[in-house]
């Protein structure tokens, strides 16, 4: 194992969880700046109300996009697996 492939597997690993918490992320930072805008917009000042409608849309994303951040972790995990089975010591 040589250092361009530690580099590569770091790389990788790095990349698929941005990819796998992106969706989550960019859902509550929009949910996070309509409410604010809500509340700016309306003058009101209640941290509960920005709170409940992240984690409705926080728990809608997990549900629609689950089965592809499942299926994506485990092509991760089988790819690793396979990489740790090739070293040769």
């Amino acid at each position: 194992m040589d250092s361009s492939f530690v580099l590569y597997l770091g790389r990788h690993t790095l990349e698929t969880a941005l990819v796998l918490a992106a969706p989550i992320l960019l859902t509550c930072m929009v949910v996070g700046v309509m409410m604010t805008l809500f509340q700016a917009v309306t003058s009101m000042r209640d941290m509960s109300l920005t709170i409940v409608p992240k984690l409705l849309a926080v728990g809608a994303v997990a549900l629609i996009f689950g089965g592809w951040m499942l299926q994506t972790i485990l092509r991760f995990a089988n790819e690793i697996f396979g990489h740790i089975q090739n070293i040769r010591y």
